[in-house]
């Protein structure tokens, strides 16, 4: 799959648009932090489309994914499929990043921390 046609697909337009309107607390929160290339001059996105999946965030410029997991991430049917899901975006060489939306809320600064460290850099 040619990664030009991996990114945004139309038929999925409609609910990368609903889940950028309807974000989670968590997601709002993060963004606050995300937006205008606040993180070491990156671009993130909000509700990226890759392949038949929408990340919650994405860096192009370091393939990097960012995903928050509320409560229905620790149900068993949805671990596995997480587990599906990050290892297809990984085979095609993207990283991805997890974070519990406790952590979020409880600590931002070190989930701030570890995204730093992940793109190569400790400053902010």
């Amino acid at each position: 799959m040619e990664t030009s046609q991996i990114h945004n697909i139309p038929r999925f337009g409609d609910r990368r648009r609903s889940l950028r309107n309807n974000p989670t607390t968590a997601e709002k929160y993060l963004w606050t932090f995300l937006k205008g290339k606040q993180m070491k001059g990156r671009k993130f996105r909000r509700q990226h489309g890759i392949a038949n999946y929408i990340v919650d965030f994405y860096c192009a410029s370091e393939n990097l994914i960012i995903e928050l997991d509320g409560e229905v991430h620790h149900q068993p049917g949805q671990i596995i499929y997480d587990r599906r899901r990050d290892e297809f975006l990984r085979n095609l060489g993207f990283r991805i990043l997890r974070f519990n939306n406790d952590l979020v809320f409880c600590n931002v600064m070190e989930v701030l921390r570890l995204i730093r460290l992940e793109i190569g850099s400790e400053e902010l």
